[in-house]
């Protein structure tokens, strides 16, 4: 489990690019007071650290016990007023925010008329890219003028700016309850996966249709549209209909096509809609596609808005390296696939402090898949135990699947005595779980099997549990099994004495034969 530094001050000055660290020291020193030069010091030695360690701090003279926290917090702000001082050009909500402020100045020295047309060209501004709350701000600055002094700026001017006030809060409280609805699905996701059974899927079906009204379904802005979408989005992926959630995604993608500018606005929400589109292409084994689309995010990966902003390489990092695994879980390459291995281990170090746990521990389970199709088990269990032994309450249907793959990993390497113990385990814990697929009853009941058979009678049992989990292949409900841990070919590999990854080569070189007849 990497070491999880909670501390806000660490956090930021290790998000400091070399210019930015070299801008703060330059802003403390045209400020020249004593107490800002022990400021630098304290900076100094929070950025030579790799991990926050307060005793390290304190055996500086110059820092006292204290002194810390309100050095600390004075620090904190600092940074955050130096970094305010380097101007981004391409920033949108920076540029509204000077032309707002620029606004203000006017109106307290008495212009009016100037301050109006400051206001008319935000409005332009915001108009242009979508920004909604900034338009509310101009039309409440500007029924404050009109309010308080007669500039006879325009014929009709009240019921005008009363109209556009309407229509804006009209637009922002459709996006207030779509971007609601949103987030609720995928920390739905988060927390439970994807739906188990005909019960979950009426419960997110429900939750869907009562917070959706007809003005939702009718988007017409820009984020109107973005949110409804990611909400089909999730509520497609949840229900493991991968055929709407790429649809929803495509649009999700297609959205920024027609409005390009907004990518720069919305670096985030566009890569993200990249990763999703990447996963729905997976989930649909839609190889060529997916080859498309990671060289087309590739691409995107070289712009300057990534290059130059921390948050964005980070989620390319991410996204990028995970569409990359998938499609060598797709083409059976896992041993070609382990040579990203190296860049994922000194990513995930390097962002540590910034990545959630839930990223990571995909990244584990993905990495563990790798070498188990690969045929190294001992690594697998490596990587396997590291979500087993991290104890928290995000995905149990992901702790669920890397038991399995353990239990399996294990069996390959013919730690019988071990698998005794391994099997009363999993069984436990899977007892704890819910709603339990059909895979994973028919699962469920092969354990309560082994306990009776014992652990060197177990291949006989495999062969049982392949012929009855073949039948689930084509459900639906079942999708997640298979896409967690594809046991259906370890189990052939067992059967026709092959390498796991020689059997998913082999059935994808016989996909792509027949897309091509």
């Amino acid at each position: 489990m990497p070491n999880r530094s909670t501390d806000s001050l660490f956090q930021l000055v290790k998000s400091l690019e070399k210019g930015e660290k070299r801008n703060f020291k330059l802003y403390i020193k045209r400020k020249s007071a004593g107490e800002d030069l022990k400021s630098i010091l304290l900076f100094d030695a929070l950025d030579k650290m790799s991990i926050y360690d307060e005793a390290q701090l304190l055996k500086n003279k110059s820092i006292k016990k204290q002194q810390l926290s309100n050095m600390k917090a004075q620090l904190y702000r600092q940074i955050l007023s130096s970094l305010r001082t380097i101007k981004d050009e391409d920033n949108i909500d920076m540029q509204l925010h000077e032309q707002m402020d620029y606004a203000r100045i006017l109106f307290n020295k008495g212009l009016y008329y100037q301050s109006l047309k400051v206001l008319d060209r935000m409005k332009e501004m915001a108009k242009e890219h979508n920004q909604l709350t900034y338009l509310q701000q101009v039309l409440f600055f500007e029924k404050k003028i009109e309010g308080l002094f007669i500039t006879r700026s325009m014929q009709d001017r009240a019921d005008h700016l009363a109209n556009e006030a309407d229509e804006v809060n009209t637009g922002i409280s459709i996006v207030n309850k779509l971007s609601n609805l949103s987030l609720r699905l995928y920390s739905w996701y988060i927390t439970n996966g994807h739906a188990r059974n005909t019960k979950d899927e009426k419960a997110v079906k429900a939750f869907l249709e009562n917070n959706l009204n007809e003005d939702a379904k009718n988007a017409k802005g820009f984020y109107e549209k973005l949110y409804l979408y990611q909400s089909y989005c999730w509520y497609a992926f949840i229900r493991q209909d991968f055929l709407q959630y790429y649809r929803y995604t495509q649009k999700w993608v297609d959205l920024f096509d027609e409005q390009p500018k907004m990518i720069d606005v919305e670096t985030a929400h566009y890569i993200k809609g990249m990763h999703n589109l990447m996963g729905a292409h997976f989930d649909l084994r839609n190889h060529t596609k997916l080859e498309e689309t990671i060289q087309q995010f590739e691409k995107f990966s070289h712009h300057k808005i990534v290059e130059q902003n921390e948050n964005n390489r980070i989620l390319i990092f991410i996204y990028l390296t995970t569409a990359k695994i998938n499609k060598h879980f797709i083409e059976g390459s896992f041993t070609e696939g382990l040579k990203l291995v190296p860049h994922i281990e000194e990513n995930l170090k390097e962002y540590e402090i910034f990545l959630d746990r839930h990223r990571v521990l995909i990244f584990y389970y993905k990495i563990a898949c790798l070498y188990f199709g690969a045929g190294n088990n001992e690594k697998a269990i490596d990587y396997l135990n590291k979500i087993i032994n991290w104890k928290m309450d995000l995905r149990t249907d992901l702790q669920c699947y890397a038991r399995l793959l353990h239990l399996i990993a294990h069996y390959e390497l013919g730690n019988f005595d071990l698998l005794e113990y391994l099997i009363k385990s999993v069984y436990r814990f899977m007892a704890k779980m819910e709603n339990l697929s059909a895979v994973e009853e028919e699962m469920f009941k092969f354990l309560r099997r082994s306990f009776h058979v014992g652990a060197k009678s177990l291949k006989p049992e495999f062969q049982k549990l392949l012929d009855k989990l073949k039948k689930y292949e084509g459900n639906p409900l079942e999708t997640r099994a298979f896409s967690y841990l594809d046991v259906i070919s370890w189990l052939e590999s067992k059967v026709h004495n092959e390498n796991v990854q020689d059997v998913i080569a082999r059935k994808f070189k016989g996909s792509k034969r027949g897309m091509a007849k």
